[in-house]
């Protein structure tokens, strides 16, 4: 495996860690900025719109860039733009730099999973997208955690300038390692590439990845409610049930990178109609702390599992579009993470309560795999 595969990762993490830690910081923002906490938690759901309106639109605004600049160029604003929030008392200029730092997020994100792709060899495909992926899931593990509580121990900017500086020592690396040329893509127009982007095979995937992902946020959101108002747990339990997800999701990736390559319609099939048992399950021992430590590890591990194998499918299905591929698998994940805890609030609202949520992700895993076969 590339170093390069390994560094881009890192960047991955520190991104991936902004996306999502300041939904635990809300009431800190709120307050400091003199808005409500609604209008605070709009900050999360920006991020989440410009990483799928951002994903596309960066890939064809860097097409014509040298890979090195242009990753490098999407680094420096990603900085730059939580040194700007992390200053600022303006709720505005903060939700502007979110806006603007979830742009440049997906479009590092967007090259970085088709530069990868073409940079290894067939046989180590699903590995590298599985490394790249590996930090998203570590900065849910770790990297959110601890943004929260070093926002929680100091303030809520302190969170966003660790962050950034946790990107500098992966933007110094990329600006070394990264290609100067543009040799791993193909020479056909965006014209040519959006025509490959119609295949029906690459369809079904992306639709999969929208469901699969949905499902997974739908229940990782309001895991913590389960674990104190259906297990009745102590919250104090709260992080290590995530953790359980988290290592559970670890474990998911790695296979996913291990046998992606060769048992890809074997996870899927299989591991999507697993999946769809397990949140069942989940639903149905909830009260149960057992059930609940047991299935939060099994659940993080399927669900991730399934979840890298279909971003790699993407990615081999899109040969032909270098340039876009990346960006459709992106935002394909962002709107599955936005429209999931959506949907999983709507239910969590309703006499299903706790157990709403978990249904709704056994649903839509279930709708993932009829779709799997009806656009077959």
């Amino acid at each position: 495996m590339p170093p390069l595969v390994f560094l881009l990762s890192t960047a991955v993490f520190a991104q991936g860690t902004s996306e999502f830690m300041l939904a635990g910081l809300l009431t800190d923002i709120a307050t400091d900025l003199h808005t409500t906490v609604p209008r605070a938690g709009l900050l999360t759901s920006a991020f989440a719109i410009g990483m799928v309106v951002g994903a596309p639109v960066m890939a064809v605004a860097t097409r014509q860039c040298p890979p090195r600049l242009a990753l490098c160029s999407l680094l420096a604003t990603f900085i730059a733009m939580h040194v700007l929030g992390a200053s600022t008392d303006s709720y505005a200029l903060l939700f502007v730099s979110r806006v603007v730092a979830a742009f440049a997020n997906a479009g590092f994100l967007a090259l970085t999973l088709a530069m990868v792709s073409a940079l290894v060899t067939p046989d180590r495909h699903s590995r590298a997208i599985a490394t790249i992926l590996a930090g998203t899931t570590l900065a849910l593990v770790v990297g959110v955690p601890a943004g929260t509580l070093v926002g929680a121990l100091l303030d809520w900017r302190a969170a966003l300038w660790g962050v950034a500086l946790l990107s500098v020592p992966a933007l110094i690396a990329v600006s070394m390692t990264a290609p100067t040329t543009q040799d791993w893509r193909s020479d056909g127009s965006l014209t040519t590439e959006f025509t490959v982007l119609q295949r029906q095979s690459l369809i079904r995937v992306l639709v999969l990845c929208v469901l699969v992902n949905g499902a997974t946020f739908c229940s990782f959101t309001f895991l913590a409610s389960v674990v104190t108002e259906r297990a009745e747990l102590q919250s104090a339990m709260v992080p290590v049930v995530l953790a359980l997800f988290g290592l559970g999701a670890l474990g998911g990736v790695w296979a996913a990178g291990r046998f992606g390559d060769r048992y890809a319609t074997t996870i899927v099939s299989s591991g999507g109609a697993a999946l769809v048992v397990g949140w069942c399950l989940l639903a149905l021992l909830s009260q149960s702390p057992v059930g609940v430590l047991v299935f939060a590890f099994v659940q993080g591990g399927l669900s991730f599992a399934l979840g890298s194998t279909l971003v790699s499918l993407v990615m081999r299905n899109a040969v032909g579009a270098p340039t876009m591929a990346g960006s459709f698998a992106t935002a394909s994940l962002n709107i599955g993470a936005a429209a999931g805890p959506a949907l999983g609030g709507l239910v969590y609202g309703s006499s299903l309560g706790t157990v709403g949520p978990l249904a709704t992700s056994a649903v839509m895993v279930g709708v993932a795999l009829v779709a799997s076969v009806l656009l077959t």
